[in-house]
């Protein structure tokens, strides 16, 4: 019994697989198609020069034409170029030396090896191509917040999906402390960083980032979005607190009002969407030490010296104001150095009637290497040391909580064996 012949795959099965493709231009993708069909030529018949390549993705198919100059019979030295006449009159009688004759080539005579290579190549072309357009698309829009649905949770990610099933990823040290997702959630986060290692383009998302809280003061807040408000600076922990310095183009339009609205009502969605975290909005100015204070709030600030140099700030408060200053887990202080750019250190209000005793006095009681330390970080008294925030002692000078305590303990039994003295 003889052996069916195999049939060649249909032109019109592989052009399907192509033409409802998303992400890619109509133009780019019959361009892809032509140069693939090209190169099945090119590889038969040695070039594709001499060969016309006419695509219709709608259709499903190709249709191509192969020119060859007519010459006299006998002189044919070029097959693939050339034909004589009385084979080119077999099929027009009208032909004539020197012109060039225009002949349909059937793609499926090529066979089924040609066809099938020509379907690789056509997948991995177009493979490359959506991954360009999906690089291209998301890169141009870097910094913008997507909302997308939660296909996935890992360890240290999470996968969403767009409305176009597009793979998008949230790390883990990119998502809000509180953050907690199911399956089927739509989350809104910033368009962080596409890589496209090996053209393999990854998407990745942030919830974190300064430019998420600022993008969604742009989408909660008119006066922002038309531009009436400008964002100045930012600083967030995020899922505790941020704070934000906004300023108007128009004395007409309070911007802390407008950013916070009436009883928190405009601000109250952002606090919500960052789960509870909390934004304390001032007004910015380019006035240092003003903008520093506003930073600190809500501490009263007496005074502020600036060391514009080295971008520092020293700030006096009244006592009952230094925590408040500092803030819980020294968050504030922390946010006012971020948001202002200075490094910034606040110290009690001293009586400056008390006599004071250098640090050095107390070398019998404390190791020299400790009254080393807390000298290197500017502090020559016993009363500057007690008017410092003992956390920043500990954090600058970079000793133990022990030996600060103990250092505090001496300095203090100092000035209260003085008083009981005097009394």
């Amino acid at each position: 019994m003889a052996k069916k012949k195999e049939e060649a795959p249909s032109l019109i099965e592989t052009f399907s697989e192509f033409k409802e493709l998303k992400h890619i231009e109509r133009s780019t993708l019959v361009s892809v198609l032509e140069e693939s069909f090209r190169s099945a030529i090119a590889k038969k018949y040695e070039t594709d020069e001499n060969f016309d390549v006419i695509v219709n993705p709608d259709k499903g198919d190709c249709e191509i034409y192969r020119k060859r100059i007519v010459v006299p019979d006998g002189e044919v030295k070029d097959e693939k170029r050339e034909v004589s006449l009385s084979e080119a009159r077999e099929d027009d009688p009208d032909y004539e030396v020197g012109e060039e004759m225009s002949e349909k080539i059937d793609f499926a005579n090529f066979g089924r090896r040609a066809i099938l290579t020509l379907r690789q190549t056509l997948a991995s072309k177009v493979l490359e191509l959506e991954h360009d357009a999906l690089y291209n698309k998301y890169k141009e829009r870097e910094g913008q917040i997507v909302a997308a649905e939660v296909y996935q949770t890992w360890k240290n990610e999470t996968l969403l999906m767009d409305d176009e099933h597009n793979e998008l990823l949230l790390p883990k040290n990119q998502q809000i402390p509180r953050d907690f997702f199911h399956k089927g959630d739509t989350v809104r986060a910033v368009i962080d960083r596409v890589d496209n290692l090996n053209n393999n383009p990854k998407i990745y998302l942030s919830r974190t980032s300064p430019e998420f809280l600022r993008r969604l003061l742009e989408q909660e807040i008119p006066e922002i979005a038309d531009g009436l408000i400008t964002v100045r600076g930012i600083a967030r922990i995020p899922g505790e607190r941020a704070k934000i310095a906004v300023e108007s183009y128009d004395d007409r339009v309070d911007p802390v009002g407008a950013c916070v609205g009436v009883k928190g009502s405009r601000i109250h969605g952002i606090v919500r969407e960052l789960n509870n975290e909390n934004i304390d909005v001032i007004n910015f100015t380019s006035n240092t030490k003003l903008y520093i204070q506003r930073a600190l709030s809500p501490a009263e600030v007496l005074n502020i010296t600036l060391n514009e140099e080295e971008r520092k700030a020293e700030v006096i408060l009244r006592p009952d104001q230094v925590s408040l200053a500092i803030g819980k887990g020294g968050v504030n202080i922390k946010l006012a150095s971020i948001l202002t750019d200075y490094t910034i250190d606040v110290y009690r209000e001293t009586d400056v009637s008390e006599e004071d005793i250098l640090l050095d006095e107390f070398a019998d009681e404390i190791d020299q290497w400790v009254i080393d330390a807390i000298k290197g970080i500017g502090f020559t008294t016993a009363k500057e040391v007690l008017n410092a925030p003992r956390d920043m002692i500990i954090e600058r000078a970079d000793l133990e909580e022990d030996t600060v305590d103990d250092v505090l303990r001496i300095l203090s039994s100092e000035f209260e064996d003085e008083n009981t003295a005097k009394s």
